[in-house]
């Protein structure tokens, strides 16, 4: 069976996407900073700051999925933590293709996560396509340079998808822990205007999404991996109120306290467009949840 390198693959997608791919017969190493790991899956390290990497790491894999990447909504955004997260992004790429011309593998594919901060932080009912242009703000910038280190494996005839990825559902830990506390303690309610989308997706589908990009090697280019139920901010909450069995709190967290609380990393919580899922499906991606409801039920209730 093939191998599949994956890059940042402790953190909360890595972790996921490792044991599916297991599940699916594929062997898995972990290409990451840590030299010891509490974890039978081979473990290789590198340091993209040093440009230094195991080669032998690339030696053993016919697939990489890069998930590697600074956390872009866990800090304030300062001048020297946006440089971390773009160059923890861009740089790690540049080190895995001057590795893999280096060592002319037989790499099949470099799959690379990307955002749908790709377009920007727009509050609009347009519906954001992969055909549609990256946005000049920071994060639509960082996503272009992201994509665009993925791109250079096409010079040397490797398969290049990029995965722009929305909000990830998950059991423990992301983004979804955090929605959810104010509402479990009853004082859920809607930020901002509520009107700014949430575009989506659980993370059995997002998994799902990289498998099937592993196995139809005839797709290629950007994706995006969003859930087909679009969902503004007030809606998302007021479901999940729905779901947990708590009140819905109609008075609005003022978008002033988030600016104040998280400065211009703000946008990505007040603002936010519709996303299509459309590609990935066409390609032959079903999803396994379609609704937030049923999401949100087998997440924090099951």
């Amino acid at each position: 069976m093939s191998t599949v390198l994956i890059t940042g693959g402790s953190g909360l997608i890595g972790t996921h996407l490792c044991k599916r791919l297991q599940e699916q017969g594929y062997d898995v190493a972990i290409l990451g900073r840590k030299r010891k790991l509490n974890t039978a899956i081979p473990h290789y390290t590198w340091d993209w700051k040093t440009k230094t990497i195991d080669r032998r790491a690339i030696d053993v894999a016919d697939y990489i999925i890069h998930l590697a990447g600074a956390n872009i909504g866990d800090k304030r955004w300062t001048v020297i933590r946006r440089k971390l997260i773009v160059d923890s992004r861009v740089k790690t790429a540049e080190l895995l293709f001057d590795q893999v011309k280096e060592q002319k593998t037989h790499l099949k594919a470099f799959i690379s996560a990307s955002a749908i901060g790709y377009y920007g932080t727009i509050t609009s009912n347009y519906i954001f396509s992969e055909s549609d242009p990256p946005a000049g703000d920071f994060l639509g910038e960082t996503c272009r340079q992201w994509e665009e280190s993925a791109d250079r494996f096409v010079d040397l005839s490797i398969r290049s998808v990029k995965i722009r990825t929305g909000v990830v559902l998950t059991r423990k830990g992301g983004a979804l822990s955090k929605m959810a506390a104010p509402v479990k303690m009853g004082i859920g309610s809607a930020i901002g205007t509520g009107g700014q989308y949430l575009p989506w997706i659980h993370i059995d589908d997002l998994c799902g999404i990289y498998i099937r990009v592993l196995e139809d090697d005839k797709m290629t280019g950007p994706y995006n991996a969003v859930a087909p139920d679009h969902k503004t901010n007030e809606e998302f909450t007021r479901i999940m109120a729905r779901v947990l069995k708590k009140p819905f709190i109609s008075t609005k967290l003022p978008a002033i306290t988030m600016k104040l609380m998280f400065g211009k990393m703000s946008e990505i919580i007040l603002k936010g467009s519709r996303v299509s899922s459309e590609k990935i499906i066409t390609a032959g991606y079903k999803f396994q949840f379609t609704a937030l409801k049923e999401a949100l039920t087998n997440l924090l209730i099951k």
